[in-house]
């Protein structure tokens, strides 16, 4: 190789280099599907609810959720629809939550109510659709069907986390 083509090719290799690695730090959008859950619930004197929903977004993007039509079961028991619209953007892997408040069925308020006298752990289920609208796409309507549990929060007295 020539004294003088050496400076050159590294140069092109430097450039070259820059290139690829430019082209490697470019963000993917993905849209994932959401998660909901309850985070927080809370029964009130009157025996209503507030539930705190959480709802987490595991694209890589932000998303507005649009609307929200979940069924609540305590143990096996329908303990009422939470429906709401929060418009809500959450940005790209986080989470934020929503207040419902539910008028829970009679039969859902006896299974909160023996778990709460035994400091029991109590299991829920939401089933349903969440809309949302990732960013710069069309909106989108996802399933969920989740199962967790709830335990009571020390020193609150009728709330459970």
């Amino acid at each position: 190789m020539s004294h003088r083509f050496r400076p050159r090719l590294a140069l092109a290799l430097i450039v070259i280099a820059s290139l690829a690695l430019t082209a490697c730090n470019k963000t993917v959008k993905r849209v994932s599907e959401p998660a909901a859950s309850v985070q927080e619930l809370t029964v009130r004197a009157d025996g209503s609810w507030t539930v705190a929903l959480r709802l987490q977004n595991f694209s890589s993007m932000p998303m507005t959720f649009d609307n929200v039509a979940l069924q609540l079961k305590v143990s096996d028991e329908d303990a009422g629809q939470l429906q709401l619209k929060p418009a809500l953007s959450i940005g790209g892997v986080s989470a934020d939550v929503v207040n419902v408040d539910i008028k829970p069925s009679s039969g859902a308020r006896l299974v909160m109510a023996d778990a709460l006298a035994g400091n029991r752990t109590l299991g829920y289920s939401l089933k349903g659709t969440v809309s949302a609208t990732p960013q710069e796409k069309k909106q989108r309507t996802f399933e969920i069907d989740s199962r967790s549990t709830l335990n009571q929060a020390p020193g609150l007295p009728g709330v459970l986390r």
